[in-house]
């Protein structure tokens, strides 16, 4: 096994907001793994309020670089488990890795990831596209410049409502909700009924990540599904998001990889817990790694590379919001060796 990388700091289309800041850069660590001729690659963005810079990432593969490169890899599920063990305090690595792991292994077994494990991509639900806050001229002007039947509209702060009122004017789109934990229960329970009327479909982490007595009283009374995203890290955490939320948001790079997901959806369905899988913002790479996965949930969130100015991969595309697979083995897609 040989092991690169690269680091890349890709610019936004527009300033990317929600209730937690903004930014107009993604910096984004992708690795490549190089295995007697084939290559494999995953990625993992990194998010500043994880506090696992891409610096971090580079630091802590090349401090054990070795280690990575001397497992006698056979599959994938193998591979994250002794990863997990070697970087037990950076899941966003463990997750690059895993990824690389799995496109690496569908190109030596010829077959694509989706039809690896039997599913059907004629099941994968259609995403929804991303408006970040905004003026509410420019939240309209970006809907309009860019028709789709599903949006995630993020919300989190003072004029929610009215943003979602202007919104509404415009389309009869799907509506779903993302207030990043920027509600207060008392704002919650006042605009969530609000929004039904407007035709949201479901609200995405109204509360604190740990204001579990506060979801508690929310989910007795919304009248709308409420999914759980920053609540919702890691494995342990579904368990813990029973008879707080309808549905939990998986994110490959908080969760540490495809396969820590695989099991999490398994965990999620046997409790009767919706499941999205949502992007951090990815490039064409983990995206695509999302979309391997699609069949198997309800809603995804993958916009990733609609949002970027510039892609660094080619593969998953999008024809109004449904997904469009290639044929390529692996992760199915196409992109430029180290």
């Amino acid at each position: 096994m040989v092991v690169k990388f690269n680091e890349y700091n890709l610019l936004f289309k527009y300033p990317f907001t929600i209730s937690k800041g903004t930014k107009t850069h993604q910096p984004t660590f992708v690795v490549e793994l190089g295995y007697f001729g084939v290559k494999g690659y995953g990625e993992a963005p990194a998010i500043s309020y994880y506090n696992i810079p891409v610096e971090k990432m580079v630091a802590d593969l090349e401090r054990k670089r070795v280690f990575i490169e001397k497992f006698a890899f056979s599959d994938p599920e193998r591979y994250w488990h002794y990863l997990h063990h070697l970087f037990p305090a950076n899941p966003f690595l463990v997750c690059a890795l895993d990824m690389a792991g799995w496109d690496l292994y569908g190109k030596l077994k010829g077959k694509q990831l989706h039809n690896l494990w039997g599913l059907d991509i004629a099941k994968s639900p259609t995403t929804d596209y991303t408006i970040g806050i905004d003026s509410i001229e420019n939240m309209v002007a970006k809907m309009k410049e860019k028709p789709w039947p599903i949006y995630k509209i993020k919300v989190g702060v003072q004029n929610d409502i009215e943003m979602v009122v202007e919104l509404r004017k415009h389309t009869d789109a799907i509506f779903r909700v993302d207030a990043n934990a920027g509600w207060t229960l008392e704002e919650a329970l006042e605009k969530i009924p609000l929004l039904k009327e407007l035709g949201v479909e479901l609200v995405e982490q109204p509360l604190a990540k740990d204001d579990w007595d506060g979801m508690k009283t929310l989910f007795e009374s919304s009248p709308l599904p409420l999914f759980a995203d920053e609540s919702c890290v890691a494995e342990t955490d579904v368990e813990k998001c029973s008879g707080y939320f309808h549905g939990i948001n998986i994110k490959l790079t908080k969760c540490s990889g495809i396969t820590p997901a695989r099991r999490m959806i398994e965990k999620a369905k046997a409790l009767n817990i919706q499941v999205m899988i949502g992007c951090m913002n990815e490039t064409s790479v983990g995206t695509a790694a999302i979309a391997q996965l699609a069949p198997l949930v309800d809603f995804v969130d993958m916009d990733g590379p609609l949002l970027l100015a510039e892609d660094i991969a080619a593969g998953v595309g999008f024809d109004n919001g449904h997904i469009c697979y290639t044929n390529s083995p692996g992760l199915g897609i196409s992109i430029n060796p180290f």
